[in-house]
């Protein structure tokens, strides 16, 4: 139950997002002046709606985004009426047309930075400073911190009934605890342990650490498990010792802030996460072929991209384990994709009409200067087949996704 709650939360967040979204454009457009005809919560047949003013507001069948109508977005339009030629959106500078466009993408930006802003305050943000790569984590001291059994599989999955207890537990070890050697061999850091430990055959061991600074020695009875090798995630699995135990790291993984100093990271994680957003970017056309293969019955790359229907199923695991700050990262960084990908200079999405109409801006600003006559607007039409085109490949991309995370999602915890 608290998983389908997490599906529909999610689904609801982003279409009050995108809601929201068409509501910039609405109203930025109503303060310019222009005509705004029409704004519609979902698509298909109208459910419910009422006027008010020039504005027809209301809500449809089908919950999957919304629109808003504003008279004249091209000069190819006919759907300016009598007495409304001036008020048409084509015939506005290009700045205010500019502003009309980006102000949906900027909606999501703000919902992002809203919610990043409160996150900051409340459970924290990620910590700059905290280990990201394999290496940074091997590097790191053997601080631990106990786990509650032990998992022979090789899987990610809570502990279950049967599963062996944590033999580092059982050895009274406790979390914290910094592993000094493992029957005599000494390690100065996690991955040196790690090293130790799988060499070690399972049975009894003699394992050194240190407790609040003061050293001590225990007889720890090492569990046989399934693990692929250490340099090789993918790799054949064979059976190794366990301890028991997962690294503690020495930096806190979130740290919280204070309302003011919270702007400050907010802005800082904003910058990271554009960075990787773009590199996700970038990487969309080498994951086609791993969305193929997820899709034919092959293993799903996590790194492949994900639909509103993946996503909302990462919202429901979410929820269903109690996880709100993945819940709430999750719709910090869809807005935050959204709003980016919105902006690209291709038709028909927004960024392809901000483009277009700073072409046309630049364009008469030189013939100006060469004392030729104005080109004058864009012909929309004839670029309808490039429209076209990306509207295709968005469909296909968009169905492969759908699929995939249909047939075979990204999961981030074991239900």
């Amino acid at each position: 139950m608290s998983y389908l709650l997490g599906v529909v939360l999610f689904a609801a967040a982003i279409l009050i997002s995108v809601s929201l979204h068409e509501a910039g454009h609405m109203l930025t457009a109503k303060a310019f002046g222009m005509k705004v005809t029409r704004y519609f919560v979902g698509f298909g047949p109208t459910l419910w709606s009422f006027k008010r003013g020039e504005t027809e507001y209301g809500i449809k069948g089908i919950p999957l985004g919304g629109f808003c109508k504003i008279v004249g977005m091209t000069p190819q339009d006919d759907d300016v009426e009598p007495g409304d030629e001036k008020r048409a959106m084509w015939r506005y500078p290009v700045w205010k047309r500019t502003i009309v466009m980006s102000a949906g993408s900027i909606t999501h930006f703000a919902l992002a930075l809203v919610t990043l802003w409160f996150i900051a305050i409340s459970a924290g943000l990620p910590n700059p400073k905290f280990p990201s790569t394999e290496a940074q984590f091997r590097a790191e001291p053997a601080v631990i911190g106990l786990a509650e059994c032990v998992v022979v599989e090789n899987v990610s999955r809570p502990c279950q009934a049967g599963d062996p207890a944590s033999p580092a537990a059982t050895a009274q070890l406790k979390t914290g605890d910094r592993i000094t050697a493992v029957n005599g061999q000494a390690v100065a850091t996690w991955g040196d342990m790690l090293d130790v430990v799988r060499a070690t055959k399972p049975g009894p061991a003699t394992v050194d650490y240190v407790r609040d600074g003061a050293p001590a020695t225990a007889t720890v009875d090492l569990a046989a498990v399934q693990r692929p090798p250490l340099d090789d995630p993918k790799g054949a699995t064979s059976s190794v010792s366990a301890l028991g135990v997962a690294l503690r790291p020495s930096t806190p993984a979130l740290v919280q802030y204070g309302p003011g100093a919270a702007f400050g990271a907010t802005a800082d994680f904003t910058g990271n996460m554009a960075v990787q957003t773009a590199h996700a970017m970038q990487r969309i056309p080498q994951k086609v072929p791993a969305l193929w293969t997820a899709v034919t019955g092959g293993e799903r790359d996590m790194d492949t991209p994900i639909s509103v229907v993946g996503a909302s199923r990462l919202g429901g695991e979410a929820v269903e384990n109690s996880a709100w700050l993945v819940f709430f990262m999750l719709f910090v960084s869809l807005n935050f994709f959204i709003g980016v990908f919105n902006l690209l200079p291709l038709l028909p999405l927004d960024g392809g009409h901000i483009a277009i109409a700073w072409f046309e801006r630049v364009r008469s600003w030189l013939y100006a200067r060469l004392r030729r006559p104005d080109p004058g607007r864009v012909d929309y039409l004839k670029l309808m087949p490039i429209t076209y085109a990306v509207i295709l490949i968005g469909g296909v991309f968009t169905l492969l996704t759908v699929t995939a995370d249909v047939v075979n999602p990204i999961t981030l915890f074991s239900r």
